[in-house]
């Protein structure tokens, strides 16, 4: 007897192929046929007719890291119909930690994910950190990058200066060792201190330990605004020079002097594609960013981490320096919200923008934005908009581009549902059909961007895809009804129109509720344990 009979949806099986309509038979957590079956008995049965049934949604660009231990039930992602998080982006994994690096500098470092102060930083090794994840029982399965931040914190420490060939190849132990744990690839975060500080050898020591593994290279590259051309060469080099699969996350063009980059930087991952690069982008569907407010900071400011840079904030002479630098800054302060402080602090900056601020306070914005991170000890974070719909749709259509939320698993009733995070944690794919599919893109092209294709670019060959064989992560949606209701200003809304959610086989989602099901996998690129702190 199967488990599941999906019957006479619309099938869009992720490959980009045309829609067809065919039953989907699920028995232990596999899809076992897709065909019409008009006599088969399952212990349920769907009469899912004029629906959509296609994959699970493979969200190629996460940063749930820590929001899934706090909120394992995953809630913002898997009512949008993800099933898989690819987490350690931007080159802020939590893990590695290994003997003698600073935990409480990394943690401050890797701020961006740190929603939940509760989280107690128990791992050691990347395995280890993988292990929490398994035990937390999850809604939705998961892969992880590891983060340069975290190799370059525990070898060079946050000192602005290039890494010595013996450091390089510590670095590069460790990301062997990471891989061996079950990491799906490499990522670095070029406007992250300490990784911001890494130099082009660097860069390619560590792209041929990737290369080596046949895993991916993921980039926030270096700028996203006036080089942001520049910034993605950089990663193209590198890409070219070690071989390694390369991926350019969010490719956006910052600020409104810079709207048309993004098609110019199209244009050279297309030359080095026809070059013979593995080269691939990923991106959202919104016109506004995330991040902590600290990235304003120029990367001087920001040596030695977060107390260094707090410290250098409260020298009037350190500040006159950093007016200076952001005299030229691509946006402009009524373009910068702030989106979250710590919980229980006033409110009264939430949902502002740096100009109303700075109005209220009768202060310039970038004093606005110090005097921000020294209130909240640092925690605070921003929303940045001043992007271009042109440039978001090019990026959309280019057929090496995959889509990621670049968002958080967050549970609005947890510790993790405070402030006014990006819509993109609730709305991502969800808004991607409602505004752009029947426009620049078909449904089979949509599908394929956030299922088949994006699970290909980080290893994973079993899911993305209905066919036998393939794991039963599917969801079922309204084309009609489908639409995100997350705003910038009310946020923590679920969509509409999502009817049915699977992971490996196991109902999580049922009429738009969560069945309370965890049935999610760490998806291990194999089982070898590192040769230390695993």
């Amino acid at each position: 007897m199967l488990d599941l009979l999906l019957h006479g949806g619309r099938v869009v099986d992720g490959t980009g192929g045309p829609q067809r309509l065919a039953d989907v038979a699920v028995r232990a957590g596999r899809i076992v046929a897709v065909q019409p079956l008009p006599d088969v008995v399952a212990r349920r049965t769907l009469d899912v007719t004029g629906l959509v049934v296609c994959p699970g949604f493979v969200d190629v660009h996460s940063h749930s890291d820590l929001t899934l231990l706090s909120g394992p039930a995953a809630h913002s992602k898997v009512r949008q119909g993800v099933t898989t998080e690819v987490v350690g982006n931007c080159g802020l994994s939590p893990a590695p930690l290994p003997h003698g690096v600073d935990r409480a500098q990394v943690r401050a470092a890797v701020g961006h994910l740190d929603l939940d102060p509760d989280v107690l930083w128990s791992w050691s090794g990347f395995g280890a950190f993988l292990d929490t994840l398994q035990d937390a029982r999850l809604s939705v399965n998961v892969a992880s990058l590891v983060g340069h931040l975290p190799l370059r914190a525990a070898v060079v420490g946050f000192a602005d200066r290039p890494a010595s060939p013996s450091e390089i190849d510590r670095m590069c132990a460790l990301l062997a060792d990471a891989f061996a744990a079950g990491a799906v690839g490499l990522s670095t975060g070029m406007v992250y201190a300490p990784a911001r500080y890494a130099d082009e050898a660097e860069l390619v020591a560590l792209a041929r330990v990737v290369a080596a593994h046949d895993a991916v290279f993921a980039w926030h590259v270096r700028d996203y605004a006036d080089d942001l051309l520049d910034s993605v060469a950089q990663a193209l080099r590198v890409g070219e020079q070690a071989g390694c699969r390369t991926q350019i996350s969010h490719l956006v063009a910052v600020g409104r002097r810079n709207w048309g980059g993004a098609v110019r930087a199209l244009d050279l991952v297309d030359a080095a594609h026809a070059r013979g690069v593995d080269v691939g982008v990923d991106v959202y569907p919104y016109l506004a960013g995330n991040t902590n407010l600290f990235q304003l900071m120029p990367g001087w400011a920001q040596e030695g981490g977060a107390a260094a840079m707090l410290s250098r904030l409260r020298d009037e002479n350190c500040r006159a320096r950093i007016r200076a630098d952001l005299a030229g800054y691509p946006l402009g302060w009524d373009e910068i919200m702030v989106c979250r402080i710590p919980a229980g602090a006033p409110d009264d900056v939430l949902g502002r923008s740096l100009a109303q601020l700075a109005a209220q306070r009768q202060r310039p914005g970038a004093d606005v934005a110090m005097d921000l991170l020294l209130e909240y000890d640092n925690d605070v974070s921003m929303v940045a908009f001043g992007r271009s719909d042109e440039d978001l749709r090019a990026v959309l259509r280019h057929p090496l581009t995959v889509v990621g939320s670049d968002g958080y698993a967050l549970d609005p009733g947890g510790p993790t549902g405070v402030g006014l995070p990006h819509p993109r944690s609730y709305g991502t794919y969800p808004r991607l059909f409602a505004d752009h599919v029947g426009g620049h893109l078909d449904l089979t092209e949509a599908v394929a961007k956030c299922t088949q294709r994006a699970a290909q670019r980080v290893g994973i060959d079993d899911r993305g895809v209905i066919a036998p064989g393939a794991v039963a992560d599917l969801v079922v949606f309204d084309a009609e009804a489908l639409r995100d209701r997350a705003t910038f200003r009310d946020p923590q809304q679920y969509p509409d129109g999502i009817r049915l959610v699977t992971v490996d086989g196991v109902v999580v989602v049922d009429d738009g509720a969560h069945t309370g099901a965890r049935p999610g996998t760490v998806l291990r690129r194999c089982l070898t344990r590192p040769s230390e702190d695993g």
